[in-house]
């Protein structure tokens, strides 16, 4: 049962190309953000539809992979866990971020694939 704490799973599409950075120790970092859409009806029997955007990130050899094979618009399933993290932006404000850092990627559907 450990495993399955803090576990997520989404399917959805990318919002952008990932943006790979390497750090001063050499560890490589991915950021890219991904849509997931859930549809609903509401109390008079209308459909609604909601997107819901997720910031992820990659390290090392997921980093590479994600940047070698994901691009904007990619149905891909990823597989992690969520983190929570807070910093300081350049102008002194406390900024709150939710991430959610990823184990496994599975490409579904490219970009072009989609458009056919």
């Amino acid at each position: 049962m450990n495993t399955l704490r803090n576990r997520v799973m989404l399917i959805g599409n990318l919002g952008q190309d990932p943006e790979t950075k390497t750090l001063e120790s050499g560890k490589k970092v991915t950021h890219f953000t991904m849509a997931t859409r859930d549809s609903y009806k509401d109390a008079e029997g209308s459909k609604i539809s909601d997107v819901t955007w997720h910031n992820l990130v990659a390290w090392n050899s997921t980093a590479d992979l994600a940047t070698k094979y994901l691009k904007k618009g990619n149905e891909v399933c990823i597989e992690g866990r969520i983190t929570y993290r807070t910093y300081t932006d350049k102008n002194g404000v406390a900024k709150s971020v939710t991430e959610i850092v990823i184990n496994d990627i599975v490409l579904l559907r490219s970009s072009k694939e989609q458009k056919e």
